[in-house]
């Protein structure tokens, strides 16, 4: 069974193919293409509300091009959400409404709560393997970072704060916004103290690969530490030149070890699992549940 997934952030739009085998006892999920498109729509719509025309018109051929790629794909369904910048663009619905229009792609603007449900579908605690224990899941995007503490099925709590990578770099994060997050983190992970986190986003994955730990392995909460301090020694474009880091990563990637080292030391967590697995991949296993709840019914 095939499946596409199409995720506009604040940082990246993106495009997941992928094919799920039902083979056996579990669904096994297999990525089969991913393109992303760094595109940016946060840098306006936290500023000035809205999408300018120029990047409207990267996001229509982007996804003119997706739409192309899916139809040779031939996906069985497809879901399309955008998240923090569209969710705070004056112009998201004419966006929408053109997207409909050029490519045929129905898009849904959605919460930070719809956000961090669909990032819990992916059901990590059966991929590293111990639903016995409890976790505090730390996605870190452009805009905006859910967190959701779980143990199995059951959920303690979620939240979606508007800390995000693209608006700390705008300075638009103020003290109040981090005691607000930090207050919360620390009151729900004191009720129900988590044994580990997880941590999904692009620049969690590309800590990961820089702390030279083996794949499978869990990243230390000393690592980001002193990977954010490594990172702050050199400039944005030596991060570019020397480290190899590419433009659009080079500096959300600070702001955004600071975000997962700060969420770990509230809520006193020594070590973090790095399954790869985000809003996209939540996508997939949103859908594959759907198709196969109408094939029971």
């Amino acid at each position: 069974m095939k499946f596409a997934a199409i995720d506009i952030g604040s940082n990246a739009v993106r495009l997941l193919l992928s094919k799920v085998d039902s083979e056996g006892i579990e669904p096994v999920y297999e990525k089969v293409s991913f393109i992303r498109m760094p595109i940016r729509l946060g840098e306006d719509a936290f500023i000035h509300n809205n999408i300018p025309p120029e990047k409207v018109s990267r996001l229509l051929k982007t996804m003119m091009g997706f739409k192309y790629l899916m139809d040779a794909y031939e996906p069985l369904d497809y879901m399309a959400c955008a998240t923090s910048a569209m969710r705070e663009a004056d112009n998201s619905d004419e966006i929408v409404a053109k997207i409909k229009e050029k490519s045929g792609i129905d898009l849904n603007v959605i919460s930070g709560r719809k956000e961090a449900k669909i990032i819990y579908s992916n059901r990590i605690e059966k991929i590293i393997g111990n639903g016995n224990s409890t976790y505090l899941h730390i996605d870190v995007g452009g805009g905006s970072t859910e967190i959701i503490l779980f143990k199995g099925k059951k959920v303690f709590a979620y939240r979606s704060f508007n800390i995000g990578t693209i608006r700390m770099l705008e300075g638009i994060v103020t003290k109040d916004d981090w005691n607000e997050m930090k207050k919360w983190v620390k009151k729900v992970t004191n009720e129900h103290k988590p044994d580990y986190a997880i941590g999904s986003g692009g620049n969690i994955n590309k800590l990961y690969r820089m702390s030279g730990r083996k794949d499978g392995t869990l990243l230390m909460r000393k690592d980001i530490k002193e990977l954010k301090k490594y990172l702050k020694g050199f400039t944005l474009e030596q991060r570019i030149t020397k480290l190899g880091l590419r433009p659009d990563r080079a500096d959300v990637i600070v702001p955004a070890s600071r975000i997962y080292h700060s969420v770990m030391k509230w809520s006193d967590i020594g070590y973090m699992h790095v399954p790869k697995l985000g809003l996209a991949e939540g996508i997939v296993h949103v859908l594959y549940k759907k198709h196969m709840d109408n094939y029971i019914n």
